[in-house]
């Protein structure tokens, strides 16, 4: 039974909150993580000087357990999402994941030649951004088996973006009206993404100066995007599992 349903929703984020906060004080203080029900129970100043420092650690820290908490509970709704797609996996396996994937995008391809009248290279289109997402997917559950949490975080989830992201991307490769939405786009994103984010020691300079975005660079770039945004995500469901176990 979860946190939640055993003490209620209020009592479910006091208890988020407080676990939280005493991680922080555990930064530099021993004994504050769940110490309460142990021999030697939660350790406390004695000096009046070491009260002061240890009240004033703990004020800063409430704050930003503050600022932590929103991205905690996103991190309960990717969660729940991803142990869906987990159980889903893993009643089929690899194998039926792959198999899924390739029924799936075949129906789309047929669909793509017969039905929409789409060109060779627009099936062509569909059949590589099919390859994309059924390869990406299939990694995404295979590293999820092994290594544990590192090569989950590390590895499965930026597979996971990844067939997400890149199947459009290669797709527009080879396809005009495809190529038409989403290379301006990407191009947009782009620009933000070198004038915000890749500012910080000249980075965006340099790319600017040595690479040109067409063609391939599109997927590299997008595969680029999808592996931090899967360790983003990963993280937080991390941090929700340390903050509140699956029991």
């Amino acid at each position: 039974m979860s946190a939640a349903n055993r003490t209620g929703l209020a009592g479910a984020i006091r208890i988020d909150l407080k676990r939280l906060h005493e991680t922080w004080m555990e930064l530099l203080y021993p004994r504050q993580l769940d110490a309460e029900q142990t021999v030697l129970g939660k350790w406390r100043p004695e000096t009046t000087g070491s009260r002061i420092a240890y009240w004033l650690w703990a004020g800063l820290g409430a704050p930003l357990v503050g600022l932590l908490y929103p991205l905690v509970l996103f991190g309960y709704v990717l969660r729940y999402q991803a142990s869906k797609l987990d159980s889903a996996a893993t009643r089929i396996g690899v194998l039926g994941v792959v198999v899924v994937s390739v029924v799936v995008w075949s129906a789309l391809s047929a669909l793509a030649r017969f039905q929409l009248e789409m060109t060779t290279a627009g099936v062509v289109a569909v059949v590589a951004a099919g390859a994309v997402a059924t390869a990406s997917a299939a990694l995404a559950v295979v590293t999820s088996r092994v290594g544990g949490r590192a090569s989950t975080v590390l590895v499965s989830y930026p597979l996971a973006i990844t067939a997400i992201f890149l199947p459009p991307v290669v797709a527009a490769l080879y396809s005009q009206q495809l190529a038409a939405v989403v290379f301006p786009q990407s191009e947009s994103l782009a620009v933000w993404i070198l004038d915000n984010v890749l500012a910080i020691g000249d980075i965006n300079t340099y790319l600017r100066n040595n690479y040109e975005l067409e063609g391939v660079a599109y997927v590299v770039m997008w595969f680029g995007i999808a592996v931090p945004v899967g360790w983003i995500l990963g993280t937080l469901v991390t941090l929700a599992n340390y903050v509140r176990p699956r029991d």
